[in-house]
């Protein structure tokens, strides 16, 4: 454990930061797997609108510096690119 008040402070403002992060993080993940489940299901128009959030929310993670940019891009261009797919 920290001595100095400075780095005690620190711990502190890294614990919120990692919070915060983790909840995004999570919100992310969350989209996408309901993006997936619309595009299991075959169902055209649930997976258009899932991405449409989904896609909000990874680039909204991207401009927090949760997620690069390449792979904020990567991840949208895949889901993109499993729902033009289906039919």
């Amino acid at each position: 454990m920290a001595n100095i008040k400075s780095a005690k402070k620190r711990i502190l403002v890294i614990d919120t930061k990692t919070k915060r992060n983790k909840a995004i993080r999570s919100a992310v993940k969350t989209s996408i797997k309901k993006v997936e489940a619309a595009i299991a299901a075959n169902d055209k128009a649930a997976a258009t609108e899932a991405l449409r959030v989904a896609t909000s929310e990874i680039s909204k993670a991207c401009s927090k510096g949760i997620y690069h940019k390449n792979n904020a891009s990567r991840k949208i261009a895949r889901l993109a690119a499993a729902v033009n797919k289906i039919a």
